[in-house]
């Protein structure tokens, strides 16, 4: 029998990210701006610690953007990316590396037609009590570089 994709998505959330099992978490209420500045906070010390230049985005639950930052020599061509990222990540409640590695490990090219899929590493959701209150997207390195970035301001919501 052929694994669903659902299978298919929690078995590689599995080693993706801090915050791969959020699928199953619940939406809460949207991240608020001070909160959304302290996890882009994080992300953008990361970013600074590995000399990098990037666009941090944070988006709330809804999808909707509440914090966007660019360093001073970030292209402008990362602000998009960023945001679809950010975006991407709340809206599967995964870290956009898993639709990436489904694409490329699990050969599901498929998934590269879904509207606001962002099969790229750096948009991880942001989890506070146990909810996902929105997600936060790094663009600007390598995709490795952008997701250690976006994990780092995931993880600084983490308790």
């Amino acid at each position: 029998m052929k694994p669903t994709l659902i299978q298919l998505s929690l078995a590689a959330a599995a080693f993706v990210s801090v915050n791969a099992f959020s699928q199953a978490l619940p939406y809460g209420a949207p991240i608020s701006l001070d909160v959304a500045k302290k996890a882009a906070q994080a992300a953008s010390h990361e970013m600074r610690k590995n000399k990098l230049e990037m666009t941090i985005a944070v988006v709330d639950s809804g999808g909707n953007l509440v914090y966007l930052e660019r360093s001073n020599q970030a292209g402008l061509g990362t602000i998009e990316p960023a945001i679809g990222k950010a975006k991407a990540a709340n809206g599967i409640k995964a870290p956009t590396k898993l639709i990436e590695d489904l694409i490329v490990k699990q050969q599901l090219v498929n998934l590269i037609a879904v509207p606001g899929a962002f099969p790229v590493e750096g948009g991880v959701p942001l989890v506070v009590n146990n909810q996902v209150v929105g997600a936060i997207g790094a663009s600007g390195g390598m995709p490795a570089d952008d997701g250690a970035v976006a994990n780092a301001g995931a993880k600084s919501l983490l308790p």
